[in-house]
């Protein structure tokens, strides 16, 4: 597909800035762009790579001041917009006709909507229902008295256990497992007894899943996915969870049980949280942060055990100086023995 550049502002409401009539050919990052492509810069700390990027043109945010020969379309939301492109010059989008293939095993007594399309190797359960122009990709299984809303695309492989609640406009990626038991046993006479798990899950409108996610079912009540979060792969959330409104968890976070998020919460990589307790609104937790106790609404904390990172901070600087810090006490107390005196670290090594 070839476009104009001024074709191109029009579909993303944005202004041109330079030659508007040069052609462009297709779309990709500001480091793999090729000659004719449109790129896009959404951080300003990488406007460097302006000068040697191959792209024809680049999408930026209105306002900004760039030093560029290249032409450029501001816009106010540059990663929308790009988005947006990318449907444009990208690879045909693989659609899914409606029907269930002969393949498949669907109950008699299961509810599917209209314009559904169901893939080979796929089950339906009794009592299961399926929501309109929903795709039920190969290789899934939804279990008994499960719900499944419009407009979902359930990817290979995914396994959404009995009783769960899936709300419309969700997308669950390859290999997740929704509703699998809760992690609870009892010690009798030395040994564990599993403790039922008769409780479900919760997933609202408008929740994306990564691939290889665990979300356990309720010991008791639901664990409940609210609307509009984001959850990337390898993500473990266990029984009882609350997990609020517009919240992103990203890769290989752990979750234990009982635990509440608000909304708008931002876990990075690797957290690790224990079981009942409170994340408040609006929250940060870096990378690998551990958290052990409540956190309020609005903060930022890092570290382990996770803590405010101002804090952490001041306590992370003092600990790269420890190295110095104790070469100054070992200077000062020669000092203050004297000659042929014995400082404390002499005197501990003789004790040894």
């Amino acid at each position: 597909m070839k476009k104009r550049l001024r074709e191109i502002a029009l579909l993303i409401e944005g202004e041109v800035d330079g030659d508007g009539d040069i052609v462009i050919t297709g779309a990709s990052g500001i480091k793999e762009a090729r000659e004719g492509d449109l790129t896009f810069l959404a951080n300003t700390k990488y406007a460097h790579l302006l000068a040697s990027t191959k792209a024809a043109a680049v999408v930026v945010e209105k306002g900004w001041k760039i030093t560029t020969d290249k032409p450029l379309i501001r816009v106010s939301n540059p990663s929308l917009a790009f988005s947006m492109l990318i449907e444009l010059f990208g690879p045909k989008k693989i659609t899914f006709p409606p029907g269930i293939h002969k393949l498949a095993l669907v109950s008699k007594e299961a509810k599917i909507g209209t314009g559904v399309s169901v893939g080979p190797f796929a089950v339906v359960e009794e009592g299961a229902e399926v929501g309109d122009r929903t795709v039920i990709r190969s290789g899934v299984y939804i279990g008994h008295e499960s719900r499944v809303g419009s407009d979902c695309h359930i990817h290979p492989n995914v396994t959404i256990r009995e009783r769960c609640v899936i709300g419309s406009r969700v997308i669950i990626h390859g290999g997740s497992v929704i509703g699998s038991d809760g992690f609870g046993y009892v010690a009798v006479e030395g040994l564990h007894q599993k403790i039922p798990q008769i409780g479900r899950v919760v997933i609202e409108d408008d929740v994306e899943i990564g691939a290889n996610v665990t979300i356990d079912r309720a010991r008791f009540d639901k664990t409940i996915i609210r609307k509009g979060t984001k959850i990337d792969n390898l993500v473990q959330i266990a029984h009882n969870c609350d997990i609020g409104e517009n919240t992103i968890v990203v890769a290989q976070v752990g979750i234990s049980g009982s635990t509440s998020i608000g909304k708008n919460v931002i876990l990075a990589g690797q957290v690790g949280v224990v079981g009942h307790v409170r994340i408040g609104d609006n929250t940060i937790i870096g990378a690998k942060g551990g958290v052990s106790k409540n956190i309020p609404s609005n903060s930022y904390y890092i570290g382990i055990p996770a803590m405010d990172a101002k804090q952490f901070k001041k306590i992370y600087a003092a600990y790269v100086r420890l190295p110095a810090l104790v070469a100054r006490i070992k200077e000062l107390e020669e000092k203050l023995a004297g000659p042929g005196g014995q400082t404390v670290e002499d005197a501990e090594t003789k004790n040894d």
